[in-house]
């Protein structure tokens, strides 16, 4: 019996649209999903009507079994239903990001503190000054300047005391910062240093793309953890729930890897096939998520801990992610334009539980 049928018990004779599916279930504003039903395409090539919880949204594909739509900007989370043939559908719930920031330059994951406040760089284009370096958004969604002074902010991470760590590609320094914003030194001499990530026994490992994983004992003393392909854009860590790191780094292939390293700095392939993956982040049931490009669709892919990707989150631009301590999701999108660098970041109401970090 194929998917249709298995959804519906018997097929739909009566003409009256029916959706059956949405993939993926969640998207940003201006991501592409794809809806699963049947009797979705009015006679005579006409195109059907579909709406994002009132808003209409942009159809990219019509055909009888499935419609391809693009989310529109001003929808938000609730039903789609199709019209067609006369008739409106069935509704089916989806989940739809809205944006809390803009104007920002973010260039991995964002980073949230125990209190729930949200971090996120404006990084700049490398050896460009910027006027600020780090934004925070606290928990009602005000944005105000943080950081100023640090050449090319990129990763971020809080140890398990909830101090802030930055790196900077720039100068291959990884600082500390207070706080009040006060930065200091932590660890010099990393080359293009971007993605950092704690693990349990709090020593600090910062991704310089140029090939190595560095980690720094907490007495700040500094080792080669591991080595890698060199990446054209950065590094990105994360650890598993089983104290594995997992690391990205996107490079001139369209059918990159997401890689582990074991606590002796032995590396193996995860999964191979993405597009351009970036930042990453994992649930408590071990489900690691990235950013990234799976069979030409970008957004958030999950792959299992069996090696199961799908994509669970539609979205153009996506670069990080961050899971909050309450069921939700911060996404990091870049757009860069001509006038220069033009970012966002998203909240969605997601229910899924992130591993914490802090």
């Amino acid at each position: 019996m194929g998917f249709s049928e298995a959804l519906l018990g018997k097929k739909n004779v009566d003409g009256h649209p029916f959706i059956e599916a949405i993939d993926p279930p969640a998207s940003l504003p201006g991501g592409e999903v794809r809806i699963i039903g049947k009797a979705l395409k009015p006679p005579k090539l006409a195109r059907p009507e579909v709406s994002f919880g009132g808003k209409t949204g942009n159809i990219v594909v019509s055909s009888e079994e499935f419609v391809i739509a693009r989310v529109p900007d001003a929808a938000r989370s609730g039903l789609v239903t199709i019209q067609a043939n006369g008739h409106v559908s069935n509704g089916r719930e989806m989940k739809i990001a809205q944006s809390i920031a803009e104007n920002l330059h973010p260039v991995g994951n964002p980073a949230l503190d125990l209190e729930g406040n949200i971090y996120v760089t404006f990084s700049g284009p490398r050896g460009q000054k910027v006027p600020v370096s780090i934004y925070k958004i606290d928990t009602n969604y005000n944005v105000r300047p943080f950081l100023s002074d640090l050449m090319n902010a990129t990763g971020l991470a809080f140890d398990a005391q909830g101090q802030m760590y930055v790196s900077s590609r720039y100068d291959g320094t990884v600082y500390r910062v207070a706080p009040n914003g006060t930065m200091s030194t932590y660890a010099e001499g990393m080359g293009i240093a971007t993605g950092i990530a704690f693990d349990r026994e709090q020593n600090l490992y910062v991704g310089d793309r140029t090939g190595t994983i560095w980690r720094i004992a907490r007495d700040q003393q500094i080792f080669v953890f591991a080595t890698l392909e060199p990446s054209v854009a950065a590094y990105h860590l994360a650890f598993s729930p089983n104290g594995t790191l997992y690391v990205t780094g996107p490079t001139t292939s369209s059918y990159d890897a997401v890689y582990s390293v074991d606590p002796h700095g032995s590396v193996t392939t995860f999964y191979r096939g993405l597009g351009r993956p970036q930042g990453l982040a994992f649930d408590t049931a071990g489900n690691l998520y990235v950013a990234a490009s799976l069979g030409g669709k970008r957004g958030i892919v999950r792959i299992t801990p069996d090696k199961k990707p799908s994509l669970v989150v539609a979205g153009h631009d996506l670069v990080g992610l961050a899971f909050t301590r309450t069921g939700g999701v911060i996404l990091a999108t870049t757009k860069p334009t001509s006038g220069g660098p033009d970012g966002a970041v998203f909240n969605l109401i997601w229910g899924i539980q992130g591993l914490p970090l802090i």
